[in-house]
């Protein structure tokens, strides 16, 4: 009788996180869809730092297929709004899921991230 293989099971396809990065309006857009954990929140610092290496300071990031953000997303969320209010630019939070509302929530994050219900409002802020 063998044993059971003590490998953990790769995470599904879904759960992946998945950055694409346009502009839209002057402004740089973010879609994040999958997981924002530790293995994936330096896909999105590197999707907000290329876009402001691009001279854009306006950046939406669309969470509205967000699945689920851990402590190191949202720090990766933070360093991305600082580093965009340091050159007096914004950051918005388009369509954050309940699960990304409830961590801001908890942490206190909240009230310095700014957020609209969707992509169209965000987009339409200037």
């Amino acid at each position: 009788m063998s044993e059971p293989e003590n490998t953990p099971a790769a995470p599904p396809e879904a759960d992946r996180l998945t950055v694409a990065v346009r502009t839209a309006e002057e402004a740089g857009y973010v879609l994040l869809a999958g997981e924002l954990d530790p293995d994936t929140a330096p896909e999105v610092a590197l999707a907000t730092g290329s876009l402001m290496d691009a001279g854009v300071t306006r950046i939406v990031l669309d969470c509205s297929r967000l699945g689920f953000c851990d402590s190191s997303g949202l720090n990766v969320l933070l360093r991305a709004r600082q580093q965009v209010s340091d050159v007096g630019g914004r950051l918005v939070l388009a369509a954050p899921t309940r699960q990304l509302l409830r961590l801001l929530e908890l942490t206190g994050a909240l009230s310095v991230f700014e957020t609209q219900p969707d992509v169209a409002c965000a987009l339409a802020e200037a």
